[in-house]
């Protein structure tokens, strides 16, 4: 690890005059559980880093009449043991307590994993040709081993996939993010938050260098009870997606499906919605024959590698069986 500057302000507005001045590759500083393992391993060498996480305006979480309420500072653990996130939106504590180590949830937050960078092998190994670490070197993944690289937003530069999972979730309830920078405040959708890789794989998001994430909101809605959050792995403890489906649910009395929404994690090169599956249920009750369609419509543009492409079977079973479950929550 290189040496590097160290700053800890104490307040968001500070945080912020601290970003316009700092030098180019300043990081922002929160758990560390992503930056501080990259930096080790030579990837990332900022000249200095902001540590935010002990900014109390960053921390908290709240339930309003309309939405949900995360301080981007609040620890992964606080969320997946909030007794309102497990109860009205099982999804969102899946995806988190099945993400991480309690270690990791203690200190990890919510603003971090939002833009934790790839698990690529080839961006983490520095000997390999990476476009995303080093613009323009290349892309080793290409001809290489990308069992675990992505089906869905790969480009010619990068197949890279994103490894977080609470995004995912977050994705298919509509969820917003305020960020905050020297030109005041603004609110995106967290579906226009994440970039594909395109001809420019070293940026994922559109955030400016100088902005810093504070909240995070999700709107409340039925489907949230009716959720689930399935991820499949090559191990049980804590390993990175294969594939994993974040399904929201509405039935009607009938059994008909009346809302329905479907994020696609392990699989894509950003957090991925699947808007033609959930289409697929709409209007329908569930069958076996109609999860199983959905996850087809979920995969049908995937582009498998030399290794993946029993991922494409994979996802779209997890599809189904998310869709399953999620049905059965619905109807409690």
């Amino acid at each position: 690890m290189r040496p590097f500057a160290y700053a800890a302000p104490g307040s968001v507005p500070a945080v912020i005059d601290a970003l316009r001045d700092a030098r180019p590759g300043t990081k922002i500083l929160a758990g560390g559980t992503t930056l501080y393992d990259l930096m080790k391993l030579g990837v990332e060498a900022p000249p200095a880093v902001i540590d935010v996480h002990r900014l109390p305006e960053l921390t908290g979480i709240s339930v309003a009449d309309t939405e949900l309420v995360f301080g981007a500072g609040v620890r992964m653990a606080d969320v997946s043991d909030h007794p309102v996130v497990s109860a009205d939106y099982p999804a969102l504590a899946e995806s988190i307590w099945r993400a991480a180590s309690q270690q990791l949830r203690n200190m990890a937050t919510l603003g971090g994993n939002l833009l934790q960078r790839t698990r690529c092998g080839y961006f983490r190994g520095a000997d390999f040709a990476c476009n995303k670490r080093n613009p323009g070197s290349g892309c080793d993944a290409m001809e290489g081993h990308d069992r675990h690289n992505a089906l869905l937003g790969a480009s010619s530069s990068c197949s890279a996939t994103y490894a977080g999972d609470f995004a995912i979730a977050l994705l298919a309830f509509d969820a917003t993010v305020d960020v905050v920078g020297p030109l005041g405040e603004r609110s995106l959708a967290l579906a226009d938050l994440h970039v594909e890789p395109g001809e420019n794989p070293a940026q994922e998001h559109v955030l400016a260098p100088d902005e810093l994430i504070v909240r995070i909101r999700v709107p409340l809605t039925a489907a949230g009870r009716g959720s689930t959050y399935l991820k499949i792995r090559d191990r049980e403890s804590y390993a990175f997606a294969l594939a994993s489906a974040a399904i929201g649910l509405v039935l009607d009395g009938d059994g008909v499906v009346t809302e329905s929404r479907i994020a696609l994690g392990g699989v894509a090169t950003r957090p991925w919605r699947a808007v033609e599956a959930e289409r697929s249920l709409l209007g329908r009750a569930l069958s076996e024959e109609s999860a199983r369609r959905a996850g087809e419509i979920a995969f049908a543009a995937a582009r498998p590698g030399h290794t993946n492409g029993f991922r494409v079977e994979l996802g779209i079973r997890t599809v189904a069986e998310a869709v399953r479950i999620a049905g059965e929550r619905a109807v409690r």
